[in-house]
């Protein structure tokens, strides 16, 4: 994916780079006191970027994340019915700042009015997401389906 826009915008390829920063930023998964609720469509399991392997190696790491303690992992089955859908994809940090990316900028979301509708989308969007067993499931029926 990353390849993908810096073709697309002309930026410069420092797809090493970015990897490496976002592998770095996973090590707060296992940082003492961090909590993290997530919640992801089934789309995101089933939408490639690269080659059935490294598909495989992304739902085998959610799966390996969804052993942590402080790690809820929830998604929204396909066909399901549901309340909302989310316009972006957001990230909620500490209930102090929302944040959302685009190809080209950064959105950093702090009035409290603004950020309490973030909240209340992902309060909706959760509460039509699977977890536990159910979650694990679908993970591995997209994962025997890159077989086929």
């Amino acid at each position: 994916m990353l390849s993908f826009w810096i073709r697309f915008l002309g930026a410069p390829n420092d797809v090493e780079e970015a990897v490496a920063v976002r592998i770095e930023r996973q090590r707060v998964l296992t940082r003492a006191g961090k909590r993290f609720a997530v919640v992801l469509e089934e789309q995101a399991l089933r939408t490639w970027f690269g080659t059935p392997e490294v598909q495989a190696g992304q739902l085998g790491r959610l799966l390996e994340l969804m052993t942590l303690p402080n790690v809820s992992l929830g998604i929204i089955p396909l066909m399901t019915e549901r309340e909302a859908v989310a316009s972006a994809g957001f990230w909620i940090f500490d209930d102090d700042l929302v944040a959302l990316e685009t190809p080209t900028a950064s959105i950093q979301v702090t009035r409290p009015a603004e950020r309490v509708q973030y909240i209340r989308m992902f309060d909706v969007l959760k509460h039509s997401a699977v977890y536990g067993r159910e979650a694990r499931a679908l993970i591995l029926t997209v994962l025997s389906e890159l077989d086929r």
